[in-house]
């Protein structure tokens, strides 16, 4: 136990070629080294365990080597590296910036820096944490670190570089580290575990990589913690079990049973996860993950996005293949509500188990929203022969309509006769029309046509919603009407428009929709030509706001003045205000321009006006 040195510390990396994911750093730094081109101070930012600080004691101990090699790779062997692997290097002051964060500090270290190198070519101070510092001590560094003596380098630190001075940033070279890759993190631990003689699964050591989230210092802790755990057998199992992570064979058996519509074995595999110790929102989180990676792995140009391992990448590109894609974004899109939902909801469990339910039934009610809609064509298709032929024997009856008595026409639906009616479901007759239906001759006793209107298909006019899965699947509706569909082209007067504008109106204000009956209501509509209607409004937010509910209206007045090619446009005025007396003086002068003896009277008296 005395000798035990962790992963992270045993195995950190002393040159520039063993550090791990950073070669853009690496290379850069090697190459300013060959040039003799180096900064007067570096900032080194990034997530933490990516290499920083490490970087930083391999660019200190390099710039002193006094034999590097032909990579600019410090030798090692030279006084100066072994000084510095040993802890003694009087070049080399590290300071923590965390705990050291007082101007008291940074005076003492700028002391230090006064004191030129006593063997090697620099002194090399390295501070950690530097977002740390506080104010005062970033003002007293400022001077020191913009001219510094020719023999001293500043190397920072720190993860949070947004908390840093843009006075300290300007005087810096900045090195963006980045989050280390899965696969270069996977790599890494399968050597150290030859090393050390760990028997080892290539899952396990992948799940680990992506547990630790781009830091290889968090990789190699984990990796020490399941290597005690399993006596130095790292599986795939022990590593789930370990660090309390869902198998992926859970989300592929979930994913089997949503795509067969089994609800009861969906919910019984989902009491498992919860009674193994799992959270469920972790859980909705993996599922939408796991989604996830079944879309990417649909297109073989996306497959890369797959950060898991070959086992795994094959598992996801067999299902993937058995998985639609409306049924992969509805699912996701359902996972991620019910995520957003999860920390509001009092029971967190039921918000889980329905939005499991709903997915369960993605498949019916897709097939069940395509099925009319390719009927409905079809259908669509034969009514259109059929009107032209009826129309065709109303044009030949014409003539002998006009001596006949006078009924009441039943529209069809999708007419274009002159008057369109609304659609009534039932087989009408002549007492049931509305009394506003206007009246044309008819065709004789003889010739009466009896016109039986079906009733309108919901679905072949909307694709039904997942908001409502159960009424849906039952075929149930609310009897509204979704469309409005007609040919009628009915000319209509200036005078009509302003009566049934204004009917529209007063509905709004009915409704309580106070902000579009003041809009509306300010400005009368201008009729541009017979069928387009211009809105005026004071601001392109008003506009925005007309045009969400644009469909009702122009459906109220194409319905109420029986002309189905009304459009409108919009037209941003400004309200002319009448000028408001608001002082004493305004109001004087007001009353003077109406009556100029008021002027002789203030005169005569001597009064003033009161400001």
């Amino acid at each position: 136990m005395e000798n035990f040195i962790v992963s992270a510390r045993k195995y950190r990396p002393a040159t520039f070629e063993t550090v791990v994911g950073q070669q853009h750093i690496t290379g850069t730094l090697k190459n300013a080294i060959k040039n003799n081109q180096l900064a007067q101070a570096f900032l080194f930012c990034g997530p933490r365990g990516v290499g920083k600080t490490t970087c930083a004691r391999i660019l200190a101990k390099t710039i002193n080597c006094t034999n590097p090699t032909a990579e600019m790779e410090a030798c090692g062997q030279c006084d100066n590296c072994q000084s510095f692997q040993n802890g003694h290097s009087f070049n080399v002051h590290e300071l923590d910036a965390a705990s050291n964060n007082s101007v008291d500090d940074i005076r003492s270290l700028i002391e230090q820096v006064r004191i030129p190198p006593q063997a090697g070519k620099y002194k090399i101070y390295i501070i950690d944490e530097v977002h740390m510092l506080s104010q005062s001590a970033f003002n007293a560094f400022l001077k020191t670190l913009e001219e510094p003596p020719s023999y001293a380098i500043f190397i920072l630190a720190t993860t949070e570089k947004h908390k840093i001075l843009p006075t300290i940033l300007s005087r810096c070279q900045i090195f963006d580290f980045n989050r280390i890759q899965v696969e270069d993190i996977s790599s890494h631990l399968a050597t150290i575990a030859q090393r050390e003689n760990i028997a080892f699964e290539s899952d396990g050591l992948h799940i680990i990589a992506q547990k630790a989230d781009g830091g290889l210092r968090d990789a190699l802790s984990m990796f020490d913690q399941i290597a005690s755990y399993a006596n130095k057998n790292i599986t795939y199992k022990a590593v789930i079990d370990n660090l309390n992570i869902l198998d992926y064979d859970y989300f592929f058996k979930l994913t089997s049973f949503l795509t067969a519509a089994e609800v009861s074995q969906t919910l019984l595999l989902f009491d498992e996860i919860l009674n193994n110790g799992f959270d469920g929102n972790n859980f909705i989180n993996g599922l939408a993950t796991h989604f996830r990676n079944l879309l990417v792995g649909k297109d073989a140009a996306t497959i890369k996005l797959l950060e898991v391992s070959e086992n795994i990448k094959q598992k996801y590109l067999d299902q993937c293949r058995q998985t639609e894609l409306s049924f992969l974004l509805t699912a996701l899109n359902l996972a991620n509500t019910c995520d957003l939902n999860y920390k509001n909801s009092k029971n967190q469990r039921l918000q889980v188990e329905l939005a499991l339910i709903k997915m369960c039934h993605i498949r019916s009610v897709v097939h069940l929203a395509q099925q009319p809609l390719s009927t409905s064509n079809t259908a669509t298709d034969q009514d259109q022969d059929k009107k032209k032929t009826s129309l065709s024997k109303v044009e030949d009856e014409k003539p002998k309509i006009e001596q006949s008595s006078v009924i009441e026409p039943v529209p069809q639906k999708n007419t274009s006769v002159t008057e369109q009616q609304p659609v009534i479901p039932t087989s009408i007759s002549l007492e049931e029309k509305p009394k506003e239906t206007p009246k044309v001759a008819a065709i004789p006793s003889a010739t009466s046509i009896s016109i039986n209107i079906p009733k309108a298909n919901p679905a072949s006019t909307l694709i039904p919603s997942l908001n409502d899965l159960e009424r849906v699947a039952n075929g149930e509706d609310d009897g509204k009407p979704k469309t409005v569909t007609g040919e009628a082209r009915e000319p209509f007067s200036y005078d009509r428009l302003l009566e049934v504008w204004n009917k529209y109106v007063q509905i709004l204000k009915a409704a309580d929709k106070i902000n579009l009956f003041t809009i509306l209501n300010n400005f009368a509509p201008i009729l541009l030509s017979p069928v387009l209607i211009e809105i005026s409004v004071e601001s392109k937010t008003q506009e925005q706001f007309v045009q969400q509910e644009s469909v009702e209206l122009m459906n109220f007045l194409r319905n109420e003045l029986q002309n189905f090619a009304i459009d409108i446009t919009f037209k941003q005025v400004e309200r002319k205000l009448e000028n408001r007396l608001y002082g004493n003086r305004e109001k004087y002068e007001y009353l003077v321009n109406k009556n100029p003896k008021l002027e002789d009277l203030r005169r005569r008296f001597n009064l003033d006006i009161n400001p």
